[in-house]
């Protein structure tokens, strides 16, 4: 783990045990919305994971993440985004608002890497995006626990040499307990960052 990050982690545990809480972010913990408090299982269906390569680069055209809500849950979600450097350090964390059957594209040069935490320059890397339940008015945030499986997402990739333009659909990951640091991570960049490590949601509905 980078120091920085060992360092924001620490930070959150440290506000987190005084008793200050983020008013969009009850819970450092993923759940279902609506399931007993017993429940700890998560569905499948919730992470999807991809990589992006020779972002920012001379030459090299831009890549696109593309996303959608196929409609299999009831009404809108949110995908809620969390980009990270090759060092597994977040980069850059936010969520956007996806309708039924909807398609929403983002730029991996200004959507997802203009704006990265530390100000170092994000040439390759992930984007881990989590299916997420809006909040009261269809707002969505990446500190929100609460998911619903539904989301499709696919992502280009400029390969090197030529850079030669391919396309993949993100893998499904099973959700699970371990991946709360991505929570945690994006809390600690949302106190830290002064404005720096939030994406944005390109074009598209």
């Amino acid at each position: 783990m980078k120091p920085f990050r060992l360092l924001a982690v620490l930070a959150v545990f440290v506000i987190l045990s005084v008793g200050i809480q983020s008013a969009s972010a009850q819970s450092r913990k993923w759940a279902v919305k609506g399931a007993t408090a017993n429940t700890t299982a998560l569905p499948p269906d919730l992470l999807k994971v991809n990589y992006f390569s020779n972002a920012n680069t001379a030459g090299a055209p831009d890549g696109t993440v593309r996303m959608t809500d196929p409609g299999t849950s009831p009404g809108n979600i949110c995908a809620q985004i969390y980009v990270f450097d090759p060092y597994q350090e977040m980069a850059e964390c936010c969520a956007c608002l996806l309708t039924p059957d909807g398609l929403k594209t983002l730029s991996v040069n200004v959507d997802l890497t203009s704006n990265p935490l530390t100000g170092v320059t994000l040439n390759n890397g992930t984007v881990s995006v989590v299916s997420g339940v809006p909040l009261p008015g269809n707002q969505c945030s990446p500190l929100n626990p609460y998911v619903e499986p539904a989301i499709r997402a696919w992502g280009t990739h400029i390969q090197n040499g030529a850079f030669a333009i391919t396309e993949t659909a993100y893998s499904d990951v099973q959700l699970s307990q371990a991946n709360d640091s991505l929570l945690i991570e994006c809390y600690a960049i949302q106190l830290d960052g002064s404005g720096h490590g939030t994406c944005s949601c390109g074009s598209g509905d």
